[in-house]
């Protein structure tokens, strides 16, 4: 019976992913991100990334691909993850866990930079707020998002969703997907 469930696992994944794939609004979203960072980065902008648990890692790992390496050698690109443990845990003490995102963007996010925020529900309160903080300081946003999107939908400048209602986990599996594709488009166009 137990490896029956984790054949559903795949199958569900499987039909997640084809989904996404029949969707040609996703293709035209997935490009506008990428035209978005890979202008960002020309103009000598950084990309910033935030996310919690999960999202926190999704969040990391694509920063590093980008300032570390992807799948070839070429020079690092400017990006970085809000995930210094001393930064969290300073303003989570002195303004509260909804701030923790928001406030390393206002001290350093500046205009022509990019948020990526990641959110499998679209209403985590502190990816919320950085996306706010961002618009505010005039920096694109990026959204991943599960559901329906939740608040955060309504304030980014391009949505990357997975419209999945059960599992944070299968929204994360396709998070990295999307990932892993716009560090490899962000590289066809930046090196061109």
């Amino acid at each position: 019976m137990s490896i029956n469930s984790i054949k559903d696992n795949f199958k569900d994944a499987q039909r997640l992913l084809n989904a996404f794939i029949a969707d040609q609004n996703n293709w035209d979203n997935m490009k506008a991100a990428g035209d978005i960072m890979v202008d960002c980065l020309k103009n000598g902008g950084k990309i910033i990334s935030c996310g919690n648990g999960g999202s926190m890692s999704d969040a990391m790992h694509f920063a590093e691909e980008l300032s570390g390496r992807f799948r070839d050698d070429r020079k690092g690109l400017s990006a970085i993850a809000i995930s210094d443990p001393t930064h969290i845990t300073c303003v989570a003490n002195d303004y509260g866990f909804d701030y923790i995102f928001s406030r390393y963007v206002e001290a350093v996010g500046k205009s022509g930079d990019v948020l990526m925020a990641i959110s499998t529900s679209g209403n985590s309160a502190n990816v919320l707020k950085a996306a706010q903080e961002a618009r505010k300081n005039g920096m694109k946003v990026i959204a991943l998002t599960g559901k329906s999107g939740g608040k955060l939908k309504d304030n980014c400048d391009v949505e990357l969703r997975i419209p999945h209602f059960e599992y944070s986990d299968r929204i994360q599996e396709l998070h990295i997907q999307i990932i892993h594709s716009l560090i490899q488009y962000i590289e066809l166009e930046y090196f061109k």
